[in-house]
């Protein structure tokens, strides 16, 4: 078995680019898609999160292309984004610029005509009439049951047919909370006996980390949004951070303002979070956690995509505007050793703790300061305290240089962040 690489030390300084193949691109391809990597290198992308690439069901299919997570067969290609040659020649192109690419599974239902539906039909739950049945409301989707000990190896085998043809590095679960626990632990040990594989779960259980490496931050995501329009103090989203730390030891949350749920339901990171929306983005890089940037964020992307149908990226054949921005997030969360611990944050309290949120991360030979005005109000003075500020650092943003005390006076406008490092 080869060599795990996926140490606590890489995941602590990885990053996921979440990518929604049908919308990136006019042509919606792997092909066209694979154009972008090495923009995507460059800026400091990691690992690649595709949203699913198997085939949609027809069956109670919602629009015109219907939903990636309505999957009617778990061993075939998306016609859509091409074949399975495609896939393999994408997969091998971002092997060769050293990025790792996860695929998006979903394990807890099918589409309605998933052929299992007709082969296996005591393979889904049914109700007393003998009726598939979907339990949270999605309406062109039916339930896996995993009490059926066939149904689960057969998912397994459709996980490793992945690994062993195209070489995937891991998967990224869909609503994994919803499939029991010990079918995870089950495939986790079977399909690392091909190799070693990155594991993201869309789940905020903590005892999934049994088995996944990084679990999402809903909470996270749901209090700051709150807390920018005024439903929740400052207090709320640190006593969220707080249950985080008390997760199993090692356990790394998915912090994001974006992704394809949140896009397209709730609206891009502009509508949910105004002017805060950089600082929060900060905040998702240099806090102890995995960050994740969806598709276009780098523009930034000011629309809602839609879900079930073609709705293009606009890149405009320019530079995105903040693909900068998030380059020196990525290169400082991926080189600076202060962010690749856990356990090494100090909040340092200032006259201002309902709108100021500052905090030092240190090793032996690194340091990252970093203080967010978490609110519109403009000119807010205040002193931060610690012995280990006393030091030069370099502002992450403008590249100047500056001397630190102990005690140090700082001044930031409405929604300003400051990331200094050295």
């Amino acid at each position: 078995m080869a060599e795990n690489i996926y140490t606590q030390q890489w995941k602590n300084s990885a990053n996921i680019y979440e990518v929604n193949i049908r919308q990136y691109t006019k042509e919606g391809t792997f092909n066209a898609f694979a154009k972008h990597l090495s923009r995507l290198k460059e800026m400091g992308v990691k690992i690649l999160w595709l949203m699913p690439v198997t085939p949609i069901s027809k069956e109670k299919r919602q629009g015109t292309s219907g939903s990636y997570y309505a999957c009617s067969d778990y061993v075939s290609i998306n016609p859509e984004f091409g074949d399975l040659n495609d896939f393999k020649n994408l997969l091998q192109q971002a092997h060769n610029l050293d990025m790792k690419l996860i695929i998006d599974w979903v394990a807890n239902h099918t589409g309605y005509d998933h052929p299992w539906a007709k082969e296996h039909a005591d393979w889904y739950e049914q109700d007393s009439n003998g009726n598939f049945i979907e339990k949270h409301g999605w309406i062109d989707v039916i339930d896996l049951n995993y009490s059926n000990t066939e149904l689960r190896a057969a998912m397994i085998d459709c996980m490793k047919f992945w690994i062993t043809e195209c070489d995937i590095d891991g998967f990224r679960c869909d609503m994994a909370h919803l499939v029991p626990l010990d079918f995870w632990t089950d495939a986790k040990q079977q399909c690392e006996t091909i190799k070693p594989l990155f594991w993201l779960a869309e789940c905020e259980v903590p005892e999934y980390h049994k088995v996944f490496d990084i679990t999402y931050a809903w909470k996270w995501m749901h209090a700051t949004e709150k807390f920018v329009k005024n439903y929740a103090s400052l207090q709320d989203i640190k006593d969220v951070l707080k249950l985080y730390q008390d997760y199993p030891q090692d356990a790394l949350k998915l912090l994001f303002t974006s992704n394809h749920d949140e896009n397209t339901w709730n609206g891009t990171e502009y509508e949910k979070y105004g002017d805060a929306a950089k600082a929060f983005a900060v905040f998702t890089f240099v806090w102890a956690c995995v960050p994740l940037i969806y598709s276009g964020q780098e523009l930034p992307n000011l629309k809602r995509l839609k879900f079930f149908d073609k709705d293009e990226i606009e890149w405009n054949n320019q530079q995105p505007a903040l693909e900068n921005f998030y380059k020196k997030l990525l290169w400082l969360k991926a080189t600076n050793a202060a962010l690749h611990e856990t356990g090494n944050i100090n909040v340092l309290p200032t006259e201002l703790n309902d709108y100021v949120f500052a905090f030092l991360r240190c090793t032996a030979n690194s340091k990252v300061l970093v203080v967010l005005n978490l609110s519109n109000r403009d000119k807010l003075q205040f002193k931060l305290t610690h012995p280990l500020l006393q030091d030069t650092f370099t502002h992450l943003f403008s590249d100047l240089t500056y001397k630190l005390g102990a005690v140090q006076s700082f001044e930031l406008q409405a929604w300003e962040y400051i990331v200094l490092y050295c």
